[in-house]
């Protein structure tokens, strides 16, 4: 056995950490995993024989391929591509004009965290299966897709991960939606919820960003376990396995469905925790399922940073403004807009 250390290229947030971990101790050689977000790097103990540092490298960049990495020797500089928001800009003003325009129009409430309507929800959960912090689901939906496919059963297993993913996101959704009722948030406990939100969906589009790496250490994830556990699932070809995955989704790292718990926390409602989840998981549901029909990678559905950049000015701005909406409403501050 030997240790190695090698510098991962592809990484955004502490998602990729469970997903690198979870695709290489898949490989046969290898005894043992640990990347870290900080380093962009991973140490991998195992036997390979002969093989050069560098062919290893090589070797195990192609397992991580599929969900964007690559392995090196050296660390790689990191260039921002700054022309990416010459074209980023002009589409997040747009988008954040249209979503202001339908909420004017009572269509959607996206911009306040105080009452965020299905949907909403669903829209949030669109924009959640865009971004890069659903690429450990992507992986999911990818690995366990290939493991079934091996067996011949192509189908069920995808209807039973969507089917779990759903049903979870509805019951587990009205758990913490009663948990707000038990505890009886008041308009502190409400207001300091609300902030956590917008706190999260900052860090969330500053990462988006992928300009300030020093964010990436602050996003809130599951415990780590928790997340490897739940990537675990993937491994085991028992019938009921695409099911338990699905359910296993509600508790791996991602700063929108993370986002979207807390909120329904203060909704203190089993039924609207419920459907507020359920309409989020469905709104993420149309890239999912074509994630598991299909072998279409989950970093091929941009061709470059330009939509990652669009989504990250987005959250941000509604971050913001979900921050001064939240101070407005404890008089805090006066109104600063009239949408």
């Amino acid at each position: 056995m030997k240790n190695y250390t090698f510098h991962v290229s592809g990484m955004h947030c502490k998602a990729c950490v469970v997903l690198t971990e979870s695709e290489l101790s898949d490989v046969l050689e290898i005894s043992k995993v640990k990347s870290s977000l900080a380093t962009h790097s991973v140490e991998i103990t195992g036997e390979f024989g002969d093989k050069l540092p560098e062919d290893i490298a090589r070797d195990l960049s192609e397992v991580l391929k599929p969900h964007g990495y690559s392995l090196s020797l050296e660390k790689k500089k990191y260039l921002v591509n700054w022309s990416d928001f010459t074209l980023a800009i002009p589409f997040a003003l747009g988008f954040i004009i249209f979503f202001i325009f339908l909420q004017k129009l009572g269509i959607v409430n996206l911009i306040t965290t105080s009452e965020v309507d299905y949907k909403t929800a669903f829209i949030i959960g669109i924009v959640a299966s865009l971004s890069t912090c659903m690429a450990v689901v992507g992986g999911l939906v990818l690995s366990m897709s290939a493991n079934f496919a091996k067996e011949g059963d192509k189908i069920k297993p995808q209807v039973l991960f969507h089917f779990g993913r759903l049903i979870s996101f509805f019951i587990l959704g009205g758990v913490i939606g009663q948990l707000g009722a038990v505890f009886q948030l008041g308009s502190l406990g409400i207001f300091i919820l609300n902030m956590l939100v917008a706190v999260v969906l900052l860090i969330l589009g500053i990462n988006l960003l992928d300009v300030f790496l020093w964010a990436r250490k602050f996003q809130l994830t599951m415990p780590a376990f928790v997340g490897k556990y739940a990537h675990s699932l993937k491994n085991i070809n028992h019938t009921l396995t695409p099911l338990l995955v699905g359910v296993a989704t509600f508790f791996l790292p991602c700063g929108f469905t993370q986002s979207m718990q807390i909120y329904t926390l203060t909704t203190g409602s089993f039924f609207t925790g419920a459907m507020s989840m359920l309409f989020f998981a469905l709104g993420t549901l149309p890239v999912l399922a074509l994630l598991s029909f299909s072998s279409l990678g989950i970093h091929k559905k941009a061709q470059s940073g330009i939509f990652f950049k669009t989504a990250g000015l987005v959250v941000i701005f509604f971050a913001i403004f979900n921050i001064i909406n939240a101070l407005v409403a404890v008089g805090a501050i006066p109104p600063l807009f009239n949408f």
